[in-house]
Order: C-alpha cells, then sequence, then structure tokens
C-alpha cells in the first residue's frame, strides 16, 4: 500500500524529488483524489508539497488532472500560501497554453467555459492581490489568451497592468510590457 504522506515527507522543490513523485502518481491515478485532498489542506505545510507534486504531474501528464478539474477548481481559491499558489497558477497556466496554444483536443473538449471564466477570476485575484511575481506572470499570460474568447478581460488586464506596472518588480514589468505591447 502506498502511503502519501509519508512519501511527501521526504519530497523537496528538487527536480528529482518532484519528478520521482509525479511518476508515482502517473503509475497509479488512483492515488490522485488523496494528492488533492492533501493539496487542499492549505494551513499544513505538506499542503505545499502535494502542490509541487502536482504541478510536476501536470507539466507531464497534464491530462490526468482532466477528471478532476472541478476538485481542483473548488480548491484553487482556498490556497494561499506562496509555495502553494505558485504550483497552482502554474497548473492554470499549462491548461491555458494547452487549451489555446497547442490546441490539444482533450483540453478544448475538458476545459468548459465555466472552468475558464473560473481560471479568469483565479487569475485576477493573484494580479491584484499581494503575490510573488511568478503567480503574476503566470496569470498575466493566462489572461492576455483567455481575453480571445472573453472580449471583456483585455480592457480589464491593460488597465491592471497599466496601474500597477511602476510598483511591479522587474519581472512583474517585462511580462507587463510584453503584454500590454500586445494589446495596444
Amino acid at each position: 500500500m502506498i502511503h502519501l504522506e509519508e512519501i511527501l515527507s521526504s519530497v523537496n522543490h528538487s527536480r528529482e524529488k518532484r519528478s520521482h513523485f509525479a511518476n508515482l502518481i502517473i503509475q497509479h491515478p488512483e492515488l490522485l483524489p488523496e494528492l488533492l485532498h492533501i493539496c487542499s489542506r492549505v494551513d499544513e505545510e505538506i499542503s505545499c508539497r502535494a502542490s509541487w507534486g502536482l504541478e510536476f504531474l501536470c507539466k507531464h501528464h497534464l491530462e490526468a488532472i482532466l477528471p478532476y478539474l472541478d476538485q481542483l477548481f473548488m480548491l484553487i481559491p482556498k490556497v494561499y500560501q506562496h509555495p502553494a499558489v505558485r504550483p497552482m497558477a502554474k497548473i492554470c497556466e499549462y491548461l491555458i497554453l494547452a487549451y489555446y496554444e497547442q490546441k490539444k483536443p482533450i483540453i478544448r473538449d475538458s476545459l468548459t467555459i465555466k472552468h475558464r471564466e473560473q481560471i479568469a477570476e483565479f487569475c485576477f485575484d493573484w494580479l491584484i492581490t499581494d503575490q510573488k511575481v511568478a503567480p503574476k506572470a503566470y496569470s498575466i499570460t493566462c489572461l492576455y489568451l483567455l481575453g480571445t474568447d472573453f472580449e471583456w478581460i483585455h480592457p480589464e488586464l491593460k488597465t491592471t497592468l497599466e496601474n500597477n506596472y511602476h510598483s511591479g518588480s522587474a519581472a512583474y514589468k517585462a511580462r507587463s510590457r510584453i503584454i500590454l505591447k500586445k494589446l495596444r
């Protein structure tokens, strides 16, 4: 029997540990609901470790999360610790890039309008709240692409980026410049 919590106690941010953990989940997809449950324990450090593993899994096997999108999207607004927010934002970016740029049929069939609206909401929340630069950068990319389907997003994104530009980090400003140029 596989005990995810035990395994997660040895997972750190190293590529090797995250890769080993993601491969375990790929080999045992029946563990994904338990992994999401551990991610939902947002006040505990183990949820951050679980989120790292989930992100690594999604990077290499995005289709694995598709049957659990509703559960994931109920979890995301509850996540608040930066080490868990960053992977959740990255997972959203993986989904949006697969939908809009790679146009993967399985993603396009699974990611509903409601899901894309939820991602837009998460991304605007990350963009306007006190988050580190990574979730903000992923959000900018997601919102730009989502704005190709939802006409209200681009004007809101443009205003938000312009209003927050001067107080943003160098990385935030760089990503903002790229997107603002595309929006003009």
